[in-house]
């Protein structure tokens, strides 16, 4: 018997030894094909200007060696994308997708989305882009004061907009309604783009945008202040909203962009493409065209992701406990 268990752990010896082998050799070949990028908002947008900004170089040899194929799969803040990811997506490593947190989280807590953080695979991480508040240029609202002041003596007359519900321009709303003590209407929009829009042509009094996509229109809006804990780089002139003293307004609404896959794919296939992902990342090219584009950069590899995951899981749950609809 005692020989018969000994043949028996010889012969699963070599069967695993022959599959992490296999996996090996399917990660050093990793990609052999076109990847798939799928971006859950509208073209044009800060996500997916910096998607496609971030797999410039990914057909150089010192990086993935094929070239990245962006699809705009838009939709309710970006659910429609990330559930066809979960359904539709293949686990061989040639479907990538962008994530934006904290968007997908916030969704998988109020909604019953096909996915969570459980359901991701975080390559890695590429930007931090603050949430602002915008108004037209010709609007009447001159500061974040006037705003409130208008809010309080218009019960639910304010209308703010955003790039759906439950992304981070959805959250900076609800921390300013709650900061403030407002009620305001909120208007979810197809994208940061349409959003940013319907500011610019009157449709709406104010809206809470992407910092880059509003850096880049500032011609035509006025930022009045930014979501986070410290002034930017790229609008040093822009105050927080805690400094204006809304303290609560602070960096939850920061939208984090980064890769990720579907859970499935071969532990050594990710691994490879979270490696790769944060050298591309660093690439000279597009750490330029980036900062050209007034999109701020935040590189973090696959296990400071994964802590972040984390961390913003049990911040927005405590966060939005009241406005659970499950």
């Amino acid at each position: 018997m005692r020989k018969n268990l000994l043949s028996l752990l010889c012969l699963c010896s070599i069967v695993f030894s022959g599959v992490a082998a296999h996996a090996d050799q399917a990660a050093e070949g990793y990609p052999s094909a076109p990847v798939s990028l799928v971006v859950c908002y509208t073209p044009g947008g800060a996500t997916d200007l910096q998607a496609r900004i971030s797999c410039m170089a990914a057909q150089k040899k010192e990086y993935f060696g094929q070239p990245f194929v962006v699809l705009n799969k838009p939709g309710a803040g970006g659910q429609t994308g990330w559930n066809w990811l979960m359904e539709r997506g293949s686990r061989d490593g040639l479907t990538i997708t962008a994530y934006n947190m904290p968007h997908f989280i916030a969704q998988s807590i109020i909604y019953k989305t096909k996915y969570s953080i459980d359901a991701f695979e975080p390559l890695a991480n590429w930007g931090a882009d603050p949430a602002v508040l915008v108004v037209a240029k010709d609007s009447p609202l001159k500061s974040v004061d006037d705003l409130v002041k208008f809010a309080r003596q218009n019960p639910g007359k304010l209308t703010i907009n955003g790039a759906g519900l439950y992304v981070g321009h959805h959250i900076a709303t609800l921390q300013l309604q709650k900061d403030a003590g407002i009620k305001c209407a909120y208007i979810p929009e197809k994208g940061g783009t349409d959003a940013l829009q319907s500011v610019m042509g009157g449709k709406v009094m104010a809206g809470f945008n992407n910092l880059s996509d509003a850096g880049r229109a500032q011609d035509r809006v006025s930022i009045l202040a930014i979501a986070d804990v410290k002034r930017h780089e790229f609008l040093p002139r822009v105050p927080t909203f805690q400094e204006l003293g809304y303290a609560a307004v602070d960096d939850t609404s920061v939208n984090f962009r980064g890769y990720a896959m579907p859970k499935g794919v071969d532990q050594a296939i990710v691994n490879r493409a979270a490696d790769i992902s944060v050298r591309m990342f660093n690439d000279a090219d597009i750490l330029k065209r980036m900062k050209d584009s007034y999109s701020p950069m935040l590189i973090l590899d696959r296990s400071r992701v994964q802590a972040m995951f984390r961390e913003k899981q049990v911040k927005l749950q405590e966060l939005l406990q009241e406005f659970s609809k499950k």
